[in-house]
């Protein structure tokens, strides 16, 4: 059983070592990549859309050349566990994601997927064994035509210094960072020496 170009196994190893730990979510994930990948046309060149923030993008990033870096993977967070690759100029893709319809097959995948059972109450090893046993039997998928324009990172535009902070930013935020505006997820800031 393969993951794309890896063994099952080895992919495993990438999770645990880019992830953190063996997470049900970015193993499913990366039967979803697989499968789609295997459903796009060789050579093309393509990018990502995620419709979830949670361990999915990690997958992604994991088995194809799209990162939330260069701008290639985008995430559109509408909660739900689904992965397009689509080509980049055309917009032509295929999405895939976890098919809620095909839980009932697997009684711990369905209850870990559905927040059933808390984490303490939850079976790992079985959960493990029948997500690598179900693979793609968990997944649907359908083609789809995305409008690269609504999905795609905006760029960056020019530069300014900010005259408070004197860190770069996009100009476009205005007179000053946004940092310095006040939106900031920091309650203090002191210099360390």
């Amino acid at each position: 059983m393969n993951i794309c170009t890896y063994s099952y196994e080895e992919y495993l190893h990438l999770v645990k070592s880019f992830h953190g730990s063996l997470a049900p979510g970015l193993i499913i994930g990366g039967f979803i990549v697989d499968l789609a990948m295997k459903n796009l046309p060789e050579g093309e060149l393509f990018d990502a859309v995620c419709e979830t923030p949670v361990c999915l993008p990690d997958a992604v990033q994991i088995l194809t050349p799209c990162t939330i870096g260069n701008g290639w993977l985008s995430i559109v967070n509408f909660g739900k566990f689904a992965v397009t690759l689509y080509e980049k100029y055309s917009g032509k893709g295929v999405r895939v994601y976890l098919d809620t319809e095909k839980l009932n097959d697997w009684p711990e995948i369905r209850d870990w997927y559905l927040k059933k059972k808390k984490k303490t109450e939850q079976d790992s090893e079985l959960l493990l064994a029948q997500i690598k046993k179900a693979g793609h039997k968990l997944l649907s998928m359908q083609k789809v035509q995305v409008e690269p324009e609504k999905v795609r990172r905006k760029k960056m535009g020019q530069v300014s210094i900010c005259p408070v902070c004197g860190e770069a930013y996009p100009s476009k935020h205005g007179a000053k960072c946004l940092n310095c505006q006040g939106e900031t997820p920091y309650s203090s800031v002191a210099p360390i020496k």
